[in-house]
């Protein structure tokens, strides 16, 4: 388990959680961003997850009460399941998740006394206050989830990308050769990522932010605005989901 600084200057800070999950588990990361006593938690993961991740958040002087968001990007999993708990334990907190998979969160034990805490993000996406700045939801839909939302921080110039830009198996947190890490990109990418189209939707949207820092929720992430471009020219030709489906691949067994 590692604990990674990705930003800390005048009562701002995000914090990268690393190799929290069980090994035979999809590798996630767990982000949070901090503002002048107030935190926003991104994507917590699984009931594995949870406790460690708690006792992780003790160790850099966040208390749960300081927790004013949890970020749900999105429906899966090992973003989600735990936020029964979370709730439970983060007695402040509010929950955003896309508006069109809030309903499915009682399928993952949500209690109903905690469903007020709940916020549903709409598809044009949304601005929130967290300590004395503002973040930025993005809308990322069909990226992997139909609804799917990411998180821009513009004070460290972080973009929290979620499954977009995920690798899987790298050995390393922080990529430096961009050409060597594709191989570690490109599968997921061909199959999880819904079309070329909406790439370039994304693409056209997220060019006018200033990024220094993407932050997918799974493998390595990427610094400085050269291997972004780099990365983002990547994905722009890349094709992925329907754009390679032929008829081959719809027959009857």
């Amino acid at each position: 388990m590692a604990i990674r600084v990705i930003y800390e200057k005048e009562g701002h800070k995000v914090i990268m959680f690393e190799e929290l999950t069980p090994a035979s588990a999809v590798e996630a990361n767990q982000f949070l961003i901090w503002d002048n006593g107030e935190a926003m938690l991104l994507d917590p993961g699984g009931h594995k997850v949870y406790s460690k991740l708690i006792s992780d958040l003790s160790k850099v002087g966040c208390n749960l009460v300081n927790i004013k968001y949890i970020f749900l990007s999105h429906q899966d999993p090992d973003i989600v399941a735990s936020i029964n708990g979370w709730l439970m334990v983060a007695k402040n907190a509010k929950a955003l998740i896309p508006q069109i998979w809030l309903r499915f969160l009682p399928h993952f034990g949500l209690e109903s006394s905690f469903e007020e805490r709940v916020e549903g993000i709409e598809d044009k996406g949304m601005r929130v206050k967290l300590g004395q700045e503002e973040l930025i939801i993005l809308p990322a839909h069909f990226l992997h989830s139909p609804g799917n939302f990411q998180v821009y921080d513009p004070v460290s110039k972080t973009l929290f990308s979620g499954d977009l830009f995920a690798s899987l198996n790298q050995p390393y947190m922080e990529v430096e050769n961009f050409d060597e890490h594709i191989s570690y990109m490109e599968a997921f990418h061909r199959r999880y990522i819904a079309s070329s189209k909406v790439i370039k939707l994304y693409l056209n949207m997220v060019r006018k932010l200033d990024i220094e820092v993407v932050a997918p929720q799974h493998g390595a992430i990427f610094r400085g605005k050269e291997l972004i471009e780099k990365l983002f020219n990547w994905l722009e030709s890349l094709p992925c989901g329907v754009d390679l489906l032929t008829q081959e691949d719809y027959q009857i067994p």
